[in-house]
């Protein structure tokens, strides 16, 4: 996965993913709203073109509605851009990013302690 999506796209991204990796037109519309974001159906329907064309996205027609599925997941895209970050700023060293989260006390203890718990287990646990 080498496209880059605009935070615009991105925010659709999500409420297709927090929907269980499918959503029609009026509930992407309806989560929108929900956040307060007036953007236009124009707008909206090209970011949604934007990624079809970009490969995040599939559509199926239901009657005369478009549902959106996501083809990348939200796993997958999270794990790119991570070591896209992780190549740009930290020449590719996941220490280096862990480093600056702790010594800028980014990284509470709390999350230390419970990222300490996950590496002890062997990585098997997710939230």
């Amino acid at each position: 996965m080498t496209q880059q999506i605009s935070d615009s796209e991105l925010e659709l991204m999500k409420i297709i993913w927090g929907n269980g990796g499918t959503a029609l037109y009026a509930q992407i519309m309806e989560a929108l709203s929900k956040k307060g974001r007036t953007w236009q159906k124009n707008t909206i329907i090209t970011l949604l073109s934007r990624l079809v064309d970009k490969g995040f996205l599939k559509t199926n027609k239901i009657g005369r509605r478009n549902q959106y599925t996501a083809i990348v997941s939200e796993s997958d895209y999270q794990t790119a851009q991570t070591q896209t970050l992780l190549d740009k700023l930290y020449e590719g060293s996941a220490k280096g990013l862990v480093s600056t989260l702790i010594e800028k006390e980014l990284l509470s203890t709390e999350d230390y302690e419970e990222l300490k718990q996950f590496w002890e287990s062997g990585g098997s646990s997710h939230e």
